[in-house]
């Protein structure tokens, strides 16, 4: 099985440019992150370090988030932020250019909240126009943006798989841009009531990625009922040839003790 580590989540109690390092070491050749920066244009000596912390370590970033806000403090996402539509297209242009020195091929854009005030379709609207905008600076280096339902976050309106494609086929019917992709995080489909094995079913051959985390409570597989490994199976033969990303909160000293059973 391919795997990619996030490093967000997995190896916290290391500073973020030494997590490289240890997902090597734990015997990965791939790593993924959320945005890593405080903000949405960082300074370029933070980005250079973060990328020689990439290449020294001789691991694959396959996937990076665009700026998503305040992480910790609720936020979960820009795309669909009425007013901070600068800072989410400046922070495009950043993604893209680690994405050039990387080789990082995913780019995933959070959608946001729903905003006290603010009209719903109009932050549809917006979140169309931004994933378009996202989406062809990425293509400029043969790159694709995810796009994926949360869970745990009830103003986070994409639930379901069918929630997202909705937004995906609006980008390409109204913008013509066609390099947006399913993120299918088994983990949160699963707590949210969707039915995964008919989603992969369905649609597995368009994933643009595959997260896992075992229910309940986002451990590693095994510690709890997702069959996870039936699903991954099930989307590999409907068509899925990514990586599998490995986001999940540690429940024990070696976090991946379980890929050596």
């Amino acid at each position: 099985m391919s795997y990619t580590v996030n490093a967000s989540i997995l190896l916290t109690d290391l500073p973020v440019n030494e997590r490289p390092a240890a997902v090597k070491a734990a015997g990965f050749d791939a790593v993924e992150f959320w945005w890593p920066f405080s903000s949405a244009v960082p300074e370029q000596q933070e980005v250079d370090a973060f990328v020689a912390a990439i290449d020294e370590a001789g691991v694959q970033l396959t996937g990076l988030n665009f700026f998503a806000g305040d992480m910790p403090a609720g936020d979960r996402g820009l795309v669909s932020w009425a007013g901070r539509e600068g800072e989410f297209r400046d922070n495009v242009e950043v993604v893209v250019g680690i994405g050039e020195r990387t080789g990082t091929k995913a780019f995933n854009a959070l959608y946001g909240l729903r905003q006290d005030g603010v009209d719903e379709k109009a932050q549809d609207d917006l979140a169309v126009e931004n994933l378009a905008i996202a989406g062809k600076a990425v293509a400029r280096i043969g790159g694709i943006v995810l796009l994926e339902p949360v869970s745990g976050a009830d103003a986070y309106p994409l639930k379901t798989a069918a929630d997202a494609l909705a937004v995906i086929a609006r980008v390409k019917d109204e913008h013509g841009v066609d390099n947006v992709r399913l993120l299918a995080d088994f983990y949160h489909l699963a707590v949210n009531g969707d039915d995964v094995a008919a989603v992969i079913a369905d649609h597995a051959g368009e994933f643009g990625h595959i997260q896992i985390a075992d229910a309940p409570g986002r451990g590693e597989p095994g510690t709890g009922e997702l069959p996870l490994t039936e699903w991954i199976d099930a989307a590999r033969a409907g068509g899925y040839d990514g990586v599998i990303g490995l986001e999940y909160k540690a429940t024990q000293s070696d976090p991946f003790a379980w890929t050596k059973n």
